[in-house]
């Protein structure tokens, strides 16, 4: 009798019962960035190479969290203190978490040949979709600072539906003026690139004090070795168009919207007048005492609870525990409501250390909340 020899026949792409090619995909790129995580990517658009660092994995009908960085920053330097926070842990353990670098901002970048044509801010957030295509992903909950939030802004009003929130610190959504352009030609007539560019990333006080941070952060960028990529990305930031935000016009942000801008911060007034042309049933304004130009570096613990709270009121993490931040602000929104009957999502929230009450005033109007 003839010896019987096992054969194995496999499918090339096996499926689980009931699985469908579509959902086998979603397993694949799941698994994907599993093992990719925390690694780097880089995709061609229309308008270049962008580079974008993954970590975690996709949550079932969950947005990614998506950054951007100001000018004279990457991912790292920008958001590193924020996202390593202790507190912070809670959230990120809930999402998958895309940091996109600029163009030729990302660590060992090469400098860009001369005469090269930096993208504009606009074509900046035109990249975005290429990242979202190449990962999946359906919507995101932006996280911006300074350029990186005019960059979500932007992708914002041209792709509402792709946006369930944005935290927007220290954006400034107007384009330079006759009288900003004066100044900013004076200033570069006595002042280096880097000295600007940390006058726009921090107040006045903080660089006369000289702090470890700021020694920090001035030696990085004047030590950059891609100061002329810098120099790009600060030109088309000063090049910006005005986003033309009107309340209750169609040109506006239509996701949840959280603003945030630290006390004496450079673009303290742009932020406040930012708040004053969005709509007020969606937007929160958050003034932080004590955290100077980059509330995310000098204030993570504040900045993670407002988050926190934010996203809650987005319908996620409901089951977190409450900070103090969203106690107060609760124990405020009940009291009002117990005046109209009435609940509005129009607020201003000022963050101090200095006071320790929660003082009472008419609903609607701008409440002080103690952290």
């Amino acid at each position: 009798m003839a010896e019987l020899q096992e054969v194995q026949i496999t499918e090339e792409k096996p499926l689980l019962p009931g699985q469908t090619p579509e959902t086998a995909k979603e397993a694949e790129l799941a698994a994907r960035i599993l093992l990719d995580q925390g690694q780097t990517h880089s995709v061609e658009t229309p308008y270049g190479s962008v580079t974008f660092t993954v970590y975690g994995t996709p949550k079932p009908k969950r947005p990614a969290i998506f950054t951007y960085h100001d000018v004279g920053l990457n991912y790292k330097s920008c958001f590193q203190p924020l996202f390593r926070f202790g507190d912070m842990q809670e959230i990120i353990q809930n999402f998958v978490r895309v940091h996109v670098d600029a163009p030729g901002m990302e660590e060992g970048a090469p400098v860009f040949p001369l005469g090269y044509q930096y993208p504009s801010l606009d074509q900046l957030a035109d990249m975005i979709p290429c990242i979202l295509q190449y990962l999946n992903f359906s919507t995101i909950i932006g996280v911006g600072v300074g350029a990186g939030a005019y960059v979500l802004s932007r992708y914002a009003l041209n792709h509402p539906d792709t946006v369930e929130g944005l935290v927007l610190i220290n954006i400034d959504p107007n384009a330079k003026g006759w009288m900003d352009w004066a100044a900013h030609k004076l200033t570069g007539l006595t002042s280096s690139i880097p000295d600007m560019i940390l006058g726009h990333l921090f107040s006045q006080e903080e660089l006369s004090g000289n702090s470890e941070l700021i020694q920090k952060y001035r030696s990085i960028i004047q030590h950059a070795p891609n100061l002329e990529n810098i120099e790009l990305y600060w030109n088309s930031y000063n090049n910006r168009r005005d986003l033309n935000f009107e309340r209750g016009g169609e040109t506006t942000l239509k996701c949840p919207v959280m603003l945030v801008v630290g006390d004496q911060a450079p673009h303290e007034d742009a932020v406040v007048e930012c708040n004053s042309k969005l709509d007020p049933t969606q937007t929160s304004f958050l003034k932080m005492a004590d955290s100077g130009g980059q509330p995310q570096l000098t204030q993570p613990g504040k900045l993670t609870e407002a988050f926190k709270y934010f996203l809650q009121g987005m319908g996620y993490m409901a089951s977190s525990c409450m900070t103090r931040l969203s106690r107060s602000r609760t124990a405020s929104l009940t009291s009002a409501a117990s005046i109209d009957g009435s609940r509005s999502r129009s607020r201003t929230l000022s963050q101090s250390s200095e006071s320790g009450t929660l003082p009472s005033g008419p609903p609607g109007h701008t409440m002080e909340v103690s952290c």
